[in-house]
């Protein structure tokens, strides 16, 4: 049997947890005592690496992204999308004229005459591909086993199964970030946080929430730290005066963290003070670090990944060698209004990521730093009338000074809806929905070996990985994708 069993998957962590609380010789709940519990890290972090993932709310268009430019492909786009309006575009798709100024030249052409550009408001992303500092992982998106079309479209869910409420939002957001659907508590990037604790002086820096809660970042022993665009979290009634009264602010202050009798009440007070010493920390550290690179203004994403760049800035004051971050930006379930709404989306998207790895070479650490892209889902290649619907796969960017980039990674997809059984349908599961031929699993294996994660520590962090590569008779499905140095 293939088939996920988060309940037994909680049932772990909880004994594990429960084994470092005897351990560590203390009645503490888990969440307070982080620091006596950190177990020996996974690798010896004597370097600094950070891992940024910008997640796209909602199922970013991949054929409106990463758009299919060679004359062939480009016209079976047009037919679909613009019902036959030759390549000056029209319904929903894109004038290949404008596509030019964003056209990829990769290192190594693709077969077949296949070539790629990305939208034209996107223009600034395409710099950093064509100069090597980003790349583009193909048709990559959730699976617990590889698929066929025939197997995925079968009955033998025991040999074949596939990832739990397929095109659901929440589910598949929780699934890209957690490999379980909606209502899990654990994601891969806490799992890699996890391994990180003990090489940062003060853990509960180790996995930085910029955009609010989401499970990506939640470990068995990590915690998100979450903190706004515009820096730590403060309690106001400790940061400012009450009433008027700094009398009255020393008071709560005193009340809200001084030793109580009563156990619960106490663990609230070491927790009310852990928050207050960590938003001092970094608000202290943030203040030494100021940024020539110019992040564009009306841009919620840039904003993040500012903040994000001025933190990996601060490391050294907040005592970190590894860091995982996670900023979002939302708005892309487009199902009407593609054409009008979409350009403004990706627009955000490749200037703020461009800032941000400008902002990572005025630090010194281009090579140290790297962001990748995720979203729900791709989308229908096939126009609802004025947009696209919910669909699978999807093309995802990397981007940073370690990523071997001007290149594409994985199986260019055929263009096509998926409607016969002719051989370039095979990846397309209706409405040029693309089953993927990457799965998430091997993608974040790619980006978790990169920053440390030993092979024998990925089962532990990714658990359907076990299914790919070599070792599971699957040598065409990788466990390394090579899109990193």
């Amino acid at each position: 049997m293939h088939l996920l069993q988060p309940d037994n998957q909680s049932r772990r962590a909880f004994l594990r947890r429960s084994a470092q609380l005897a351990l560590s010789g203390t009645a503490l709940p888990f969440a307070l005592n982080l620091a006596a519990m950190g177990e020996a890290a996974a690798f010896d972090a004597t370097d600094y690496k950070a891992l940024v993932c910008v997640f796209l709310y909602g199922g970013n268009d991949y054929a409106n992204t990463v758009v299919t430019y060679d004359d062939a492909s480009y016209n079976q786009y047009s037919t679909i999308r613009a019902a036959g309006a030759g390549q000056l575009g029209g319904g929903i798709a894109l004038d290949k004229a404008e596509l030019a100024a964003t056209l990829l030249n990769p290192t190594t052409a693709l077969a077949a005459g296949r070539q790629y550009a990305l939208h034209p408001s996107m223009t600034a992303l395409a710099k950093l591909f064509n100069s090597g500092k980003a790349a583009v992982q193909l048709n990559v998106g959730p699976l617990v086993v590889p698929l066929t079309k025939a197997q995925y479209s079968g009955s033998d869910r025991a040999n074949f199964p596939v990832p739990p409420k397929l095109f659901s939002h929440n589910d598949q957001q929780s699934i890209w970030q957690s490999s379980s659907p909606e209502g899990s508590t654990i994601g891969w990037g806490g799992n890699i946080g996890d391994l990180a604790l003990s090489g940062n002086a003060t853990s509960l820096f180790t996995c930085i929430n910029v955009t609010g809660n989401a499970v990506f970042l939640s470990g068995d022993r990590a915690l998100s730290y979450q903190v706004s665009s515009g820096g730590a979290v403060a309690i106001n009634a400790v940061k400012n005066n009450v009433y008027g009264s700094a009398a009255v602010k020393t008071a709560l202050t005193g009340l809200i963290q001084q030793p109580r009798t009563h156990i619960l009440e106490n663990e609230y007070n070491k927790v009310t003070a852990r928050a207050i010493g960590a938003e001092a920390q970094i608000t202290s550290s943030l203040a030494g670090v100021t940024l020539g690179t110019a992040f564009p203004a009306n841009n919620p994403l840039a904003d993040q990944l500012k903040l994000v760049a001025r933190l990996i800035g601060a490391r050294n004051g907040l005592g970190a060698k590894r860091q995982v971050f996670l900023v979002s930006l939302g708005g892309f379930d487009l199902h009407d209004n593609l054409i009008s709404k979409h350009p403004g989306l990706l627009g955000n998207v490749s200037d703020a990521m461009a800032a941000f790895y400008n902002a990572t070479v005025e630090l010194g650490v281009a090579n140290k730093v790297t962001a990748f892209t995720a979203s729900d889902f791709g989308r229908t290649l096939a126009s609802n009338g004025d947009g696209s619907d919910h669909g699978w796969g999807s093309h995802h960017f990397v981007v940073g000074g370690a990523v071997r980039g001007a290149t594409f990674y994985g199986t260019p997809p055929p263009v096509s809806v998926g409607s016969t059984a002719a051989a370039q349908d095979q990846w397309h599961v209706g409405q040029g929905r693309l089953l993927p031929t990457t799965s998430v699993d091997q993608y974040a294996a790619t980006l978790a070996r990169w920053f440390g994660v030993a092979d024998n520590e990925l089962a532990g962090i990714l658990p359907n990985l076990r299914h790919f590569g070599t070792a599971a008779g699957r040598p065409d499905y990788p466990t390394n994708m090579g899109f990193m140095g």
